[in-house]
């Protein structure tokens, strides 16, 4: 009998600690690898008016950034080398209030070129430490830190030209195409105010296009009736935590699962993209299945016969003498 108990408390010892060194090289991993295994996601979308030529639209959110993130820096700036037609930045670009800078930084030759933004959450009010159980469990109650220089990043991106499309409506040009677009501040922090942005967008215009920051459905349900082409979030992270064979978690907001990350549709006529973005809170320093990613968007004619499947992501090495592969 005690020959038999001592098998067993072998055999249940060896699977306690097969079990913590397996979480143990998950969590390295998470934390230590895929957190900066800086990722290009691209896809193509038939959105523009018929005949209008392609429109290369860069994607960058959910930076996140800490003052010495180089290495984002370098990724993120060098994303200029795909030469994208328009820079879309749906928010939460800081996580510390002398993170200015580096985001500066990072948008550096971006800047350069035409771009719009809103603001989210992480570009008001700095992280704070959580309870993990928040992650799985979200409620209303918001937990704000300390208030950033959000207003400072705004007037750097201002000076460069690019537009800022909180509750604004603009019409101008990229390439001799003309673009229609309207913005809404933090759903997720209830700033939203549709109405002031209300109506439909110009009908002569190659792209009607909506950003906000987090895709909450009733935000996108008020473009979609507009009769949008395209609205561009952030916010998700992609789940942050995927399962393999299951998808993101949660959203951390009112968008189903399946949306997390990527292109969908969004009614009959709106197309839908979600950045799973390229930070995390430096309280939640982990990524699992869902490496940080910017996404280059190939605008095409609706007329286009494209596959809606075409979404997906590739390694890109930027900087230091790299390229895209």
């Amino acid at each position: 009998m005690s020959d038999a108990v001592s098998t067993l408390g072998r055999k249940a010892l060896r699977a306690a600690i097969g079990t913590a060194a397996l979480g143990a090289a998950t969590l390295a991993y998470a934390a230590g690898y895929e957190r900066t295994r800086w990722t290009l996601r691209q896809a193509t979308l038939p959105v523009l008016a018929e005949g209008a030529r392609p429109l290369r639209v860069l994607h960058i959110s959910d930076l996140h950034m800490l003052p010495g993130q180089k290495s984002k820096q370098r990724w993120v700036a060098a994303l200029d080398e795909l030469n994208p037609d328009l820079v879309v930045n749906t928010g939460d670009n800081l996580a510390h209030r002398q993170a200015v800078p580096a985001v500066v930084r990072a948008l550096g030759p971006l800047l350069n070129r035409p771009g719009v933004f809103v603001f989210g959450s992480n570009d008001y009010y700095a992280p704070k430490p959580k309870n993990p159980a928040r992650y799985l469990f979200p409620s209303n109650k918001r937990i704000h830190g300390i208030p950033l220089p959000w207003k400072d990043l705004r007037a750097a991106m201002l000076e460069r030209g690019w537009i800022d499309l909180t509750h604004t409506r603009k019409l101008f040009t990229v390439d001799g195409r003309t673009i229609a677009a309207a913005g809404v501040d933090d759903p997720h922090l209830r700033r939203d105010r549709y109405d002031e942005i209300a109506g439909k967008p110009d009908r002569q215009a190659t792209l009607r296009l909506g950003v906000t920051h987090s895709p909450e459905p009733r935000v996108l349900d008020r473009f979609a009736e507009d009769g949008y082409d395209l609205v561009m979030a952030g916010h998700t992270h992609g789940g942050q935590l995927r399962i393999p064979g299951y998808g993101a978690i949660v959203t951390n907001c009112d968008l189903d699962r399946s949306r997390a990350r990527g292109s969908s549709r969004w009614g009959s006529e709106t197309w839908l993209h979600v950045s799973a973005g390229l930070g995390t809170s430096p309280y939640a320093p982990v990524r699992f299945a869902c490496p940080p990613e910017a996404s280059l968007l190939t605008l095409v004619p609706r007329t286009t016969s494209t596959d809606p499947a075409l979404d997906g992501s590739r390694g890109a090495r930027f900087g230091a003498g790299a390229r895209v592969r």
